[in-house]
């Protein structure tokens, strides 16, 4: 058998708390009373009825007092009826715009309670009701959420493991190479075979180191080491580095900065190998695209300025055989390569990693057979994330 519910009964009429807690009691109440709006306001606080029925004019404080004091109460799951002469029906207006439930008026008719006893119920379940469906919605937001990125991380996993095994499979198929040649090598005494299989060798290992390397950085990055540095300085030096390898190419590598450049708060050694990535696979586009010492007009070119923010954009820009638009989606996610079976596919992801530590961007403009242009945003002071 449930509990008898609760309702309180504020009245300064003492016959009319006993005939009406009577009557309330009769329909199944647990009914608590009080003499004035005072009493009754410690009788709420201390047994939070759902129901309080309480007379509007009282000495001292009055029942749309002890209207605002329930409603501000902050518990949600309270009904206030009010109990009104004839003659006071402005006041039970007023008392409905507090946000009260119902009014009656005395002599109080057991229709007329019971009307306003159903109502208030009727709010109360409709409250418990929207209550309930809210927290199911939010149980059910929280589980499909969890169920979504669960399905996403899996899908992720799944991704990294087929470029892995797909990268890992070029880089045996090397090595196989390489061990079939140094093979017929040794079995046929012939040297050539032999320096051939050595270099294949020496190269897929590199392609081993470069990958494992890439691997590293991006799964565990090390923090940024960040200081004020003359932004020129990394691209020069990826310049000069890789001057030599273009003019054997037969490709122009162009360097363009400001005689003289503010400070701007970056790592130079990240940023080195985020240009080193960039300026290497425009060399490397140039080349696909038929360039080369017989073929000249390959185009590299490597461009530092300041932007207003006190930051810095390096742009590197080829003529190269250029992107498709799918490729261009594919870009910066693991594995993808824009050197075909020749990278580890983890250049363009981890250099996007290192400028977006930075609080930077990178963007990327391409058109097949027309080349390639990036452009690497890092942010001043203002802009910057610490």
């Amino acid at each position: 058998m449930s509990a008898p519910r609760k309702i309180l009964l504020v009245d300064d009429e003492e016959g009319i708390r006993k005939v009406l807690g009577i009557t309330l009691a009769d329909r199944g109440y647990e009914v608590h009373t009080a003499e004035n709006a005072e009493k009754g306001l410690a009788e709420y606080q201390a047994h939070h009825p759902p129901i309080v029925l309480t007379d509007i004019k009282m000495p001292g404080m009055d029942g749309l007092e002890l209207l605002r004091a329930i409603k501000a109460s902050g518990q949600e799951d309270v009904e206030v009826i009010l109990i009104t002469g004839h003659g006071d029906i402005d006041l039970a207006i007023q008392g409905i715009k507090l946000d009260a439930t119902d009014f009656v008026t005395k002599p109080i008719s057991d229709d007329a309670l019971d009307i306003a006893l159903k109502r208030a119920h009727e709010r109360l379940e409709m409250r418990r009701a929207i209550r309930e469906h809210t927290e199911n919605l939010e149980r059910l937001v929280e589980q499909k959420t969890r169920e979504l990125l669960t399905a996403e991380r899996l899908a992720a996993v799944g991704q990294t493991v087929a470029g892995l095994s797909h990268a890992i499979k070029n880089l045996a198929s090397g090595l196989e190479g390489s061990i079939f040649l140094l093979g017929k090598g040794l079995e046929q005494d012939r040297r050539a075979y032999l320096e051939q299989g050595w270099e294949m060798l020496g190269a897929n290992v590199e392609k081993i180191k470069n990958l494992s390397l890439e691997m590293l950085r991006y799964a565990k990055p090390e923090a940024l080491k960040l200081a004020p540095c003359d932004p020129s300085q990394p691209a020069r030096e990826v310049a000069e580095l890789l001057r030599l390898k273009a003019q054997a190419a037969g490709i122009a590598l162009r360097l363009t900065h400001p005689p003289a450049m503010e400070p701007v708060m970056l790592d130079a050694e990240a940023l080195h190998r985020c240009l080193m990535n960039l300026v290497g696979n425009a060399l490397d586009a140039c080349q696909a695209a038929g360039f080369g010492p017989e073929t000249p007009g390959g185009r590299v070119a490597l461009d530092v300025e300041p932007v207003p923010d006190g930051g810095v954009r390096f742009s590197v820009t080829d003529n190269g055989c250029g992107l498709d638009k799918e490729a261009q989606s594919r870009l910066f996610t693991a594995f993808f390569s824009t050197k075909g079976e020749g990278g580890s596919g983890l250049g363009l992801m981890t250099t996007k990693k290192i400028v977006e530590e930075h609080g930077g961007s990178i963007a990327v403009d391409s058109e097949i057979g027309s080349g390639t242009a990036f452009s690497i945003l890092i942010p001043g002071k203002s802009g910057f994330v610490m």
